[in-house]
């Protein structure tokens, strides 16, 4: 479990603490965007192959146990929760976003009009049911650092734009939003069908699908209502 709580503290801090931040702003002034951006992609990758197999010790060990249970009625909204993370996420991740470091031009279109952290926020809601879902102490501790730096990190990507881009900033926070469908309830933007049902959500379709085929398979539980097993 220690190295559980060691490798979350790493992750989480290699992102609240630098990338987003001043820091990361000297950084990137001494060493240049680029070479920053390979050597914090290295980092991430390491630092959650390290969270992911920590968690599998974790999850296995003695010192697991289960700190609350919701039910099986609330697990049982797997499957609608965790299709409306992956309809923001994926077309979010094959999308160029106006917020995101060498893509400052590129429209507002599709699911950016929902959310300009579309990646972010199906993650937060992919973790954030599984934090509740779940109830053992490592998976609390795993699915919590998801869910924190989701969470925050849709707030340090708007306070880096703000500081950095000044107007260039201002125009695209007036037509988007951080909060899913606030720019589009407010009337600052709208849905584009045609927009958003493109490739995009294809592919988020396919790989949902695929999740819940191999979802056992690969993490030996169910995300059928009550345990179910179609395959």
């Amino acid at each position: 479990m220690i190295s559980l709580i060691a490798a979350a503290c790493v992750f989480l801090g290699i992102h609240m603490l630098v990338s987003g931040t001043r820091l990361r702003d000297v950084i990137t002034s001494a060493i240049g965007e680029n070479v920053y951006i390979g050597l914090f992609a290295l980092a991430s990758l390491a630092a959650i192959v390290w969270l992911c197999i920590a968690y599998n010790h974790a999850y296995a060990s003695v010192d697991n146990r289960v700190i609350y249970d919701v039910g099986q009625t609330f697990r049982n909204l797997a499957i609608p929760v965790v299709a409306v993370a992956f309809m923001l996420a994926v077309p979010g991740i094959l999308m160029a976003n106006p917020s995101s470091a060498g893509q400052e031009k590129a429209a507002v279109r599709g699911v950016l009009r929902i959310t300009r952290h579309p990646f972010l926020w199906g993650a937060a809601i992919w973790a954030g049911f599984h934090l509740v879902a779940s109830g053992t102490l490592a998976s609390v501790i795993f699915f919590a650092t998801f869910f924190l730096l989701a969470g925050l990190g849709t707030r340090a990507i708007d306070a880096k734009c703000r500081r950095k881009r000044g107007a260039q900033w201002q125009a695209l926070a007036a037509q988007t939003s951080n909060i899913p469908f606030a720019a589009i309830m407010s009337g600052r933007n709208r849905f584009v069908a045609s927009e958003y049902f493109d490739w995009r959500f294809t592919v988020a379709v396919v790989e949902f699908l695929l999740l819940l085929y191999f979802h056992n398979y690969l993490f030996s539980m169910s995300p059928f209502p009550g345990g179910w097993l179609p395959f």
